[in-house]
């Protein structure tokens, strides 16, 4: 399996609502629950209403079109980080998952996932 290191910095945010979110931009994640509005955004999309947030996040893409059948795919990845006492942020999309690592952790991130045998490439 084939990962892509995102090459922009990624924010976690909690806005007042998403009126300023432009949501043409590339890489924005949204959820929205009874007590709050949350964001995943490129740090230079990060809105004027946000209420907190958290910068420092890299993303690592898997590649590639996800089968709704294929099981264990995020517990093998996220297992190898756990080991490794990294924390993580997943986001899933109909197509594929994102995990999210803070910036610092990145390389280590980088090195454990080729250990475990997945392909790393770049982002250029």
């Amino acid at each position: 399996m084939e990962l892509l290191v995102l090459k922009n910095e990624f924010s976690v945010c909690q806005v007042e609502d998403y009126s300023q979110v432009d949501f043409e931009r590339e890489y924005i994640f949204t959820a929205q629950t009874t007590y709050e509005k949350s964001l995943l955004c490129r740090i230079k999309d990060i809105p004027k209403n946000v209420i907190q947030k958290e910068k420092g996040w890299r993303g690592l893409k898997i590649e590639g079109v996800l089968d709704f059948s294929l099981k264990g795919i995020l517990y093998r990845i996220s297992k190898i980080l756990y080991d490794e006492n990294i924390g993580i942020f997943v986001v899933s999309t109909y197509n594929t998952d994102y995990i999210f690592v803070k910036e610092e952790d990145l390389e280590l991130a980088v090195l454990s996932l080729e250990k475990g045998q997945y392909k790393i490439k770049r982002e250029c």
